[in-house]
């Protein structure tokens, strides 16, 4: 039965769901509060959702299933808090035409296979001290969703425990939903449901600036590389898979350039998403794309009944989204620090590259996982780090 092409085990799904959650709350409610301070319309917001997350979860699905690897995603959540700040100056014709560059941009590395060349100089367990960093931002999170709702947190807490005493089938991820749910419904007064009308993705002509490429395009297609792209190949690199690296910067930077015509910022393999699904979290290795398959078809499906689902996105609390983030990427915290730290011949440059990863502060509109990567490396090379593997 498990060799059954189209078997799913349970930590195929549940990897699957909380990947897919990943983007289709927290993600789903920034672009809803970037829209809302870029004072778009609910049919041009409509839009946006549907595109990214419909083409996002169609391209994540389609690779998964040719390549028979995990990759998951849908846009990019930290270009969506970039243009929260960024965009209100620029009109939605300008905004497409910016986000069109970008996605060119991000294809003409793919093609010239540039970032491939780049990936490879970079050390395993500087790649696995980023990836540790990165994640431990959204880990520690539960600790003030905690203090925040203590009944509720306190529940999924108790959840993730029981889970696997109930059965050894059941993953502690989802002890934590299924306990979270009900902490929720007993101790949160939920706003009542709103109605929205059904709304067509609207067509929107780019407009080309010399403004929107330095201010906009750059800084998006530096955000989508570091934090997305460059966190999804090292999380399937150090999991023993083997992408294409070249194909899958093009196609991302492709589906964002088709995504721009719709108002769409960004269409991408997604980093955490990729990170979760591609984790021992999601089952046996070969089984794993299959979870990538489930979060594919679910960020898809979102974005079709978008219109439908955000209004029930806006009655969730923030901390409960929060959490969920935080208990999805334990597992893959976990074997990011035994991975890096483990490793003795490196010691500074794990240590200085885990700790600006951990910042999450950009400089030069460059963002943190690049910066660690890059000061670890220096730091590396100057100390003589590493050389008792390269022997």
């Amino acid at each position: 039965m498990r060799n059954y092409p189209f078997y799913l085990s349970t930590q195929n799904i549940a990897a699957g769901i909380l990947s897919a959650l990943m983007a289709c709350t927290g993600g789903a409610i920034l672009i809803m509060n970037t829209a809302e301070l870029m004072g778009l319309s609910r049919p041009e917001l409509l839009s946006w959702l549907f595109i990214v997350y419909f083409i996002g979860g169609s391209l994540n699905l389609i690779l998964s299933l040719v390549y028979k690897i995990p990759f998951a995603g849908a846009h990019s959540i930290t270009a969506a808090a970039f243009l929260s700040t960024a965009a209100a100056q620029f009109s939605i014709q300008e905004l497409a035409g910016s986000f069109m560059m970008a996605g060119c941009l991000i294809a003409i590395l793919g093609f010239t296979g540039i970032f491939n060349k780049l990936l490879k100089l970079i050390p395993k367990p500087l790649i696995d001290a980023m990836l540790a960093g990165l994640i431990l931002n959204f880990v520690v999170q539960i600790v003030p969703a905690f203090k925040e709702s203590p009944i509720v947190v306190g529940l999924a807490i108790a959840g993730f425990f029981l889970a696997p005493k109930i059965s050894r089938a059941i993953p502690p991820l989802l002890g934590v939903i299924a306990f979270g749910v009900v902490g929720l419904l007993l101790s949160y007064d939920l706003p009542s449901v709103a109605s929205v009308p059904f709304s067509l993705p609207q067509f929107v002509i780019p407009s080309f600036t010399g403004h929107g490429f330095l201010s906009l395009a750059i800084p998006l297609a530096v955000l989508i590389l570091s934090n997305d792209l460059a966190v999804a190949l090292a999380a399937l690199q150090k999991n023993g898979f083997h992408p294409p690296i070249n194909k899958t910067i093009a196609f991302s930077g492709l589906g964002t350039s088709i995504a721009s015509l719709f108002g769409g910022h960004a269409v991408n393999i997604g980093g955490m998403m990729t990170a979760l699904c591609s984790s021992e979290e999601a089952g046996q290795k070969d089984s794993r794309y299959r979870a990538a398959i489930v979060s594919g078809v679910l960020v898809a499906l979102f974005g079709v009944f978008a219109w439908k689902f955000i209004v029930v996105i806006e009655i969730l609390p923030a901390f409960f989204i929060t959490m969920l983030t935080g208990f999805s990427l334990m597992g893959v915290l976990l074997g990011s620090l035994k991975s890096a730290f483990s490793e003795t011949t490196y010691k500074y440059s794990i240590l200085f590259a885990f700790v600006i990863a951990i910042s999450n502060i950009s400089f030069l509109g460059i963002s943190s996982a690049v910066w660690s990567l890059l000061i670890g490396g220096i730091t590396a090379k100057l100390l003589g780090e590493g050389k008792a593997n390269d022997e």
